[in-house]
This record gives structure tokens, C-alpha cells and sequence, in this order.
């Protein structure tokens, strides 16, 4: 049985090991042992009935939902009148931090639900992406080099630095994100109360060091965070795990390159600032 490395897909039965031949398994059991064993009853291997994840299939899956990710949030920058800004905004992000979960929390990937994530997700890029183009030219085609280049090192690094996930580092880094989540969460509840903690500065006057060092640590949690995405789908493919769960592998990759992007845009404006 291999467990999600990301905090946002940590779930015990996200991946269940293609079968091999000694055994009966059946890939969506839960029983204690993690095999789906059930002695008297033969059961088929996983690939007669769906195949195995594959490192094409993720990044054929990633692609595709990227890409409705970057269209939707082109369609929302060019459509979503001004005066929907903020109701587009918000609402777009809460709705994928509730799609987030549910899909986190079923026991099967659903595709559509995946799509319909980037395709929220875009809308609130596309409007958060236009406010501060509007308040500092050229941001967003600096933050967008920046996140992909973030990721294509991070991705060089594991793999000619043999980055190795252990279960300390997997542990800490899920506790920081949670962490992270859970500070961000109640700084937005208490600013729509009026009160700033300073975690999250969107003014336009001297910036504290407080939202420097927190959004930092945003960027770096999303770094170490697509560490474990490629430990979670380079161990998928290895072990044989369902076909589906390219499907997974491509939605944890999306969740934390739009963190990373929403990170390095709030850097590069308090920089341009």
C-alpha cells in the first residue's frame, strides 16, 4: 500500500499496487494487511481490468488539466466584468478548496471532478492574476516563468540529486503545510472582520517583513510540497498502481503549481513595490 506523499491527497488507500501474480487482490479493499485478500474467492489481476499508472498517462492527465486551468483563467480575465471581481474571486476560491477535499477525501479519482477543479481554479487565477497585473505591469508573465522554472528545478534536483523521501521529512512537511493552511484560513476569516494579522499584506504602501517571511515560507512549503508529488507518482508507476490514479497524481501536481504560483506572484509584488 502506498500513501499519498502530499498532505492534500494523504489518504490511506490512494494507491493500491497492481497485483502480482501469487496473489488474489482486489485494489480497492481496505482490509488491515492492504492487499484486498479474500482467501476462496479468485479474483482477476488489476490489469485485466484497467491497467497500470504510467509516467505518460500523468503527464498527458497534468497537461490536459492545465490546461483547462489556463483557459478558464484566460476566458475569467477577458469576460468576468469588473464590477464580479471580488464575488468571482472569492467565491471561485472557496469552491476549489471544497472541491479540494472531496476529491481528497473519495476512495476513487473522479475525472470530471478533477477538470471541474482546474476549470474553478482558473477563474480565481484569471481574477487574482488581473488584479495585480493591474497594479504592477508585467507581474504575471514574471510569476509565471517563475513558478514553471521553480518546478523544472525542483523536478532536476530530485532526480540527479537522488532525493529521497523519507518518512520524517514526508511528516514534517505535511504538519508545516497543515500548519501553513490553517494560519491562512483564519488570517481570511479575521480580515473579513477587519482585523490584519499582517500574514497577507495587499496594500500598496511599505511592505512588513512579517508577509515577506510568511510568503517565503509559502513558496518553500510549495517547493518541498512538489518533492513529494514526484515521490507519490515516481513510487505509482513503480509499483503498478491502477491507471486511474494518474488521474490523482495529475490533480496534486495542479493543486501545488497553483500554490506556487500565487506564492511567487505575492513575492514579486512586494518586490515591485
Amino acid at each position: 500500500m502506498l500513501r499519498s506523499s502530499n498532505p492534500i491527497l494523504s489518504k490511506q488507500d490512494a494507491f493500491t499496487p497492481a497485483a502480482p501474480q501469487q496473489y488474489n487482490q482486489n485494489p480497492y479493499d481496505q482490509s488491515p494487511a492492504g492487499y484486498g485478500q479474500y482467501p476462496g474467492y479468485p479474483q482477476a489481476p488489476v490489469e485485466s481490468l484497467e491497467g497500470r499508472m504510467t509516467l505518460d498517462d500523468v503527464v498527458t492527465k497534468t497537461a490536459v488539466t492545465m490546461g483547462v486551468l489556463i483557459i478558464t483563467a484566460a476566458l475569467a480575465w477577458m469576460f468576468v466584468p469588473d464590477a464580479l471581481y471580488f464575488p468571482a474571486l472569492i467565491g471561485s476560491g472557496l469552491i476549489g478548496f471544497i472541491l479540494v477535499m472531496v476529491v481528497s477525501f473519495r476512495r476513487q479519482v473522479s475525472p470530471g471532478l478533477v477538470l471541474l477543479y482546474a476549470g474553478i481554479e482558473g477563474i480565481f487565477i484569471g481574477m487574482i492574476s488581473k488584479v495585480f497585473e493591474n497594479l504592477y505591469e508585467g507581474i504575471v508573465v514574471q510569476a509565471v516563468i517563475g513558478t514553471f522554472a521553480a518546478a523544472a528545478v525542483t523536478l532536476a534536483a530530485y532526480k540527479f540529486f537522488n532525493i529521497r523521501v523519507t518518512p520524517k521529512f514526508r511528516k514534517v512537511v505535511i504538519i508545516a503545510t497543515i500548519s501553513f493552511a490553517v494560519a491562512l484560513l483564519i488570517n481570511f476569516l479575521l480580515s473579513l472582520a477587519g482585523v490584519n494579522l499582517g500574514l497577507v499584506d495587499g496594500g500598496t504602501g511599505a511592505v512588513s517583513l512579517l508577509a515577506v517571511g510568511f510568503s517565503l515560507l509559502g513558496a518553500t512549503l510549495a517547493v518541498l510540497n512538489l518533492v513529494l508529488d514526484f515521490d507519490y507518482i515516481e513510487q505509482g508507476v513503480a509499483i503498478g498502481a491502477p491507471a486511474s490514479e494518474s488521474w490523482r497524481g495529475a490533480f496534486g501536481l495542479t493543486v501545488t503549481m497553483v500554490w506556487l504560483y500565487v506564492e511567487i506572484l505575492r513575492l514579486l509584488s512586494y518586490i515591485r513595490r
